[in-house]
């Protein structure tokens, strides 16, 4: 567990060591100026400065938090995913990556608008109804890749198992996708179905028969 823990560290230590230094290095200067010359030469900060100042913390801090993340699911990549039979994992972890990643830079930009006088209500808003337009368009695939992941949990079937499919066929199974999986039937025939499907229907494993 220990040795767990420190893979884990070190390669979220990897990710975040120049986020870091440059985070420390802002922050020291904006302490420097505030204590050493601001009461020296009577100076104020300008308005215009603190915004560029707050927006590099914003950034500094949200580069932080995306290095962190990346490392935590690169760690994940190369030791836990690797090590799987089904490839769901593999093809789950480049999505999620790229939607915190979207998702952290989405929040920052929100936070950052404000210091540049910008009414974010209405941008919040309008977010939210695309999101909620987006989600309803792609409902069909959201729901594919949550069932490819509550399979690939509960595991009903796996990689090379044989099984009979909701329709009937009985197949070999040759992948779990992150929407479809794959299937080779006794004619030498691939067959693709949605999880959505697989998830929802009845399936006949033989394999765990014959394990059991």
């Amino acid at each position: 567990m220990k040795q767990v823990s420190k893979k884990i560290s070190w390669e979220i230590t990897k990710k975040i060591i120049l986020p870091i230094v440059i985070f420390i290095g802002v922050v020291l200067l904006y302490i420097y100026y505030t204590l050493i010359l601001a009461p020296k030469f009577s100076l104020q900060l300008p308005q215009n400065s603190k915004k560029y100042l707050g927006t590099i913390l914003v950034i500094s801090i949200t580069f932080i938090i995306q290095r962190i993340i990346e490392g935590a699911l690169c760690w994940y990549k190369e030791n836990i995913a690797s090590k799987t039979t089904t490839r769901l994992d593999d093809e789950l972890i480049p999505f999620l990556r790229r939607l915190a990643k979207t998702a952290i830079w989405v929040i920052a930009l929100l936070i950052i608008l404000p210091f540049y006088g910008v009414n974010i209500s209405a941008l919040i808003t309008a977010l939210g109804v695309g999101s909620l337009a987006i989600a309803l368009a792609a409902q069909d695939t959201i729901a594919n890749i949550i069932s490819g992941f509550m399979i690939m949990v509960d595991k009903p079937f796996r990689p090379d198992d044989k099984i009979k499919l909701p329709s009937g066929e009985l197949v070999k199974v040759l992948d779990i996708g992150v929407r479809r999986s794959k299937f080779l039937s006794e004619d030498k025939a691939i067959i693709i179905v949605p999880n959505l499907e697989l998830s929802k229907s009845k399936i006949v494993n033989y394999t765990y028969g014959e394990e059991r």
